[in-house]
């Protein structure tokens, strides 16, 4: 007499080996739950896709390496071009060089190198502003920003910017290599070598302590432990050669440390009697045992908290293009 037929469907199996060789049953929907997760743990590890930033947001960024994305700064950390003293030759060379940039014109990658505290990034930042708000196109010159230790991340930010209707200004801060640091090579293909090179509307300015971005040591190093030394170190040093533009920032004289320290009084409409305000600067930078541009502000900031003073840095467009 046969059974009668369940109504009930039975979940079809798949035959598995167990570890002891016998044989086991696993259901197909727990099979399909299995690839599920390791469909998406593998989503999770893959790199996120860089989508194109909207870079009418604002007329400066942050490349941010990690998401390899670009952060607009509304409001950039600058001062104005009139306010920067005893650099008007590197002033006058540096803002040549990016407004033939912002025309479509040949110009050159340029090195700002020499005395910390001198104005070396407050320049960049000024002549970028500077020449935007002067050029046919107010707005087409972006500045960019990348940090030293996203080097490596160049030639990603590189392919993101090629395509796109505006003109870069990537611009690195304090760039020095140590050690045994080889993301310097990522740097030098962007700049000259490499079989795409820098994309013809990017160009590259960098602010540095040492002319050849490189510690003594390091130098030392390459020549005690290379085959070739005087090549290995060449290698290095040909990193600061591939900057077209070198511009040497020394430490100011005591006039041209008084000559800012005034400037920033009448820009800020302090008063003060001159004999006793060149008396507390000269004190002031004798105390901090420099003459700087850095010092003169740290001291006007320490004179206007005195007499009550607020300080407040804001870029007028139109004054400082005509300044320039």
């Amino acid at each position: 007499m046969r059974k009668p037929k369940s109504s009930l469907k039975r979940t079809p199996a798949i035959r598995t080996k167990s570890r002891a060789g016998s044989a086991t049953k696993t259901p197909v929907s727990a099979e399909g739950d299995v690839l599920t997760r390791i469909a998406r743990t593998l989503e999770r590890l893959a790199p996120p896709s860089s989508a194109q930033p909207d870079l009418s947001a604002a007329d400066a960024f942050i490349w941010q390496a990690d998401g390899q994305r670009l952060m607009p700064v509304p409001n950039v950390n600058r001062m104005e071009l009139a306010l920067l003293k005893g650099i008007e030759r590197m002033r006058d060379t540096l803002i040549e060089n990016t407004e033939r940039f912002a025309r479509g014109l040949p110009a050159n990658n340029a090195l700002l190198w020499g005395a910390r505290g001198m104005g070396k990034s407050s320049l960049v930042k000024a002549a970028h502003a500077s020449v935007n708000a002067q050029g046919k196109k107010p707005g087409s010159l972006k500045l960019i920003e990348i940090h030293r230790e996203d080097i490596e991340s160049l030639p990603a930010l590189m392919a993101m910017l090629r395509e796109t209707p505006y003109r870069f200004i990537v611009f690195c801060d304090d760039l020095s290599f140590d050690g045994d640091d080889t993301s310097y090579k990522s740097l030098k293909a962007v700049l000259e070598g490499g079989i795409e090179g820098r994309p013809e509307n990017v160009i590259l300015y960098a602010t540095s302590n040492r002319r050849h971005l490189m510690s003594r040591d390091m130098m030392e190093n390459e020549r005690s432990t290379a085959i070739n030394p005087g090549e290995a170190v060449e290698e290095k040093v040909s990193l600061s050669d591939r900057f077209g533009l070198w511009l040497g920032f020394h430490k100011c004289s005591q006039d041209e440390f008084l000559a800012m320290v005034e400037g920033y009084v009448r820009h800020f409409g302090i008063a003060a009697d001159p004999e006793e305000l060149r008396r507390e600067a000269l004190e002031w930078s004798t105390t901090r045992g420099a003459r700087s541009g850095r010092v003169a502000w740290q001291f006007i900031q320490d004179l206007a908290g005195r007499k009550g003073v607020r300080l407040s840095v804001k870029f007028d467009r139109r004054r400082d293009a005509a300044g320039a």
